[in-house]
């Protein structure tokens, strides 16, 4: 499984580029990735989601940054030595949208399935296999990376939001979930608190 976080200059693949793909190969967690690469020419920014991002429109637009197309070879050679090549994360449908949108863009051969695996779902039936009331907002479940996190135990991720430490709480989230262990060594001080 392929826990991957993305950062991008907005909310729409067509008009937005990606700026950072971070991931972990859950696993094998000591395989990570993290790159960055700078707009395609023409994308847009919205300054709504550099403040979540953390990137400048500098960053954004610096030509020392690799392109697209180089970010996204990049990346697919490492996707390559995956075993198992299903996307999962906090909001995997944003990130397979973007990833598959920018493998289309640089003209790659490739792409993530529709289908994806969703840390809400999988926390969401976990408190209600303990029987742990799931937060509630407007009448439906509200659950945040940073409620789920703190709900496994773990510190809220810190900010601003970088893909690569998004993957690494998302792996170690859906690795407490799933398999009742903790995997990344960051985390290893925290204890698990919510067993099989």
């Amino acid at each position: 499984m392929i826990v991957a976080d993305v950062e991008a200059s907005g909310l729409d693949p067509h008009k937005h580029s990606l700026l950072s793909i971070g991931a972990v190969e859950l696993e094998h967690p000591e395989r990570q990735f993290y790159g960055e690469c700078r707009i395609w020419e023409g994308a847009s920014m919205m300054s709504d989601a550099l403040a979540v991002n953390g990137f400048t429109e500098e960053e954004c637009t610096d030509s020392k940054k690799h392109s697209l197309e180089d970010l996204m070879g990049n990346f697919l050679h490492w996707i390559e030595q995956c075993e198992d090549k299903t996307l999962a994360g906090k909001n995997p449908s944003f990130d397979r949208d973007f990833l598959n949108d920018s493998f289309a863009r640089t003209h790659i051969g490739w792409h993530f399935a529709y289908r994806t695996l969703d840390l809400n779902t999988m926390a969401y039936m976990d408190m209600v296999r303990r029987g742990i009331p799931v937060p509630q907002k407007n009448d439906r479940a509200d659950l945040t990376l940073d409620s789920i996190l703190v709900y496994l135990g773990l510190p809220e991720e810190p900010k601003p939001h970088i893909g690569i430490n998004g993957a690494k709480y998302e792996a170690e989230a859906i690795s407490r979930i799933l398999y009742g262990k903790n995997i990344l060594p960051e985390f290893a001080e925290y204890p698990i608190i919510h067993q099989k």
